[in-house]
């Protein structure tokens, strides 16, 4: 997969853009605060249909044309699949309506055809590495779960209308279970949102368990390249429901134990999670909340079975991230056939100079590459020679330069 072209229309600091991509190699090179992240965001975006740096689509928009009655912004980007050329387009609009103040909509376009988020994701992919992403590891479960998110939304049809509407199941049901719990009533009420969340909850506990399984042979691989056969990676997956665990939920094994599900099927894994959801009823409706499924997933990265979230060192944690993303690259290429645009947003200042060299000689693997920085003396003289070079100043590319003897 190649971007071969991109236009941003009042998408943050860019009032304006429109340009041609050069490949397979582009180093966007700027001060900080010039726009060279929002670049990679607007890309990234494309594959994911979310900004990770926002929370709300309302921020995306210039904040100069936000003023204005009607403001939108948008991202258009022309990329090669295969041996056919597409157009993708995301406008994001504001509308002042009188009484509710304003209002935000967004439209997505593919080949010039409105579709869905759920019908859009899919079509461009692309893999993002800022430094920042150690929340991977170190962070919180729900780094960990976005992570895999938006990683299967772009290559497993389906998964994404499955979490979206997991979610929207799960919070009527938590409704209900409050409700039950300070008024009362029948808990028969709850077979009707159990059944539909177990059918979506099934299907993602499946999907994740499967891609962890993959990423982790192609990460651990990888891993022991770039510690020179020091460590061995591991990724364990803890759902929150398990079906390999036994009826009572509780497996009590050590954290580098490894645990196999591929035998499970999603009818088994329906009629367990199911089973826990019956047994777990009168707690749940005094808790007014559901305790089990995967919106309580959590995996973890270990290395050498040191869990790298609790006891890693800074060295330990950049390796395995880089490792994990390297990983997920290779991944998206197994189950789409196409290779992801890779996204490096500063990563080589996070890096000793060994890391530098391992993670540039993993681009060549790669279709297309692009790397912010501010100091292009992170790059070896070889590496600058071959790759284009666009320079960024207040939110415009003030100059552009091709790979020497291009």
């Amino acid at each position: 997969m190649i971007l071969t072209h991109l236009s941003l229309t009042n998408f943050r600091a860019f009032a304006r853009l429109d340009v041609d991509v050069p490949r397979p190699t582009l180093l966007i090179v700027g001060e900080n605060a010039q726009g060279k992240t929002t670049l990679l965001e607007a890309i990234y975006y494309l594959a994911t249909l979310t900004s990770f740096h926002t929370e709300s689509d309302r921020q995306l928009i210039n904040f100069l044309a936000a003023r204005e009655p009607l403001a939108v912004a948008r991202i258009v980007a022309e990329f090669i699949r295969g041996e056919h050329t597409h157009r993708l387009e995301v406008r994001l609009i504001q509308e002042n309506a009188a009484l509710n103040g304003n209002r935000m909509r967004r439209e997505i376009l593919v080949d010039g055809v409105k579709r869905t988020a759920r019908e859009a994701l899919g079509h461009f992919n692309a893999v993002l590495f800022l430094p920042q992403m150690t929340n991977i590891i170190e962070g919180a479960p729900e780094e960990r779960r976005r992570y895999l998110n938006m990683a299967l939304a772009q290559v497993m049809p389906g998964y994404a209308q499955a979490l979206s509407e997991y979610t929207q199941i799960l919070g009527q049901r938590n409704a209900l279970l409050k409700q039950l719990g300070e008024r009362g009533g029948d808990p028969a009420q709850l077979q009707y949102w159990d059944a539909l969340l177990v059918e979506r909850g099934a299907l993602i506990i499946q999907a994740r368990s499967k891609a962890l399984d993959e990423i982790e042979t192609l990460a651990a691989r990888i891993h022991d390249r770039l510690t020179h056969g020091q460590e061995v990676l591991h990724l364990v997956y803890r759902p929150a429901y398990d079906p390999a665990a036994p009826d009572n939920g509780q497996m009590a094994l050590r954290l580098d134990t490894a645990v196999k599900r591929e035998h499970f099927s999603l009818s088994q894994i329906q009629q367990g999670f199911l089973r826990r959801l019956e047994a777990l009823r009168s707690d749940e409706i005094s808790r007014g909340m559901t305790l089990i499924g995967p919106h309580r997933d959590e995996f973890r990265i270990l290395s050498n079975g040191i869990d790298l979230g609790d006891y890693g060192s800074r060295g330990q944690v950049r390796t395995a991230l880089m490792a994990l993303k390297l990983a997920e690259v290779a991944w998206m290429h197994q189950k789409s056939g196409e290779w992801p645009v890779l996204l490096l947003d500063e990563v080589l200042a996070e890096l000793d100079a060994q890391r530098r060299q391992d993670l540039l000689d993993f681009l060549a693997e790669g279709e297309q590459s692009l790397l912010t920085t501010t100091d292009l003396n992170l790059f070896s003289p070889s590496f600058v020679r071959r790759a284009a070079i666009w320079t960024i100043r207040a939110g415009c590319i003030v100059s552009s330069e091709l790979p020497a003897g291009a």
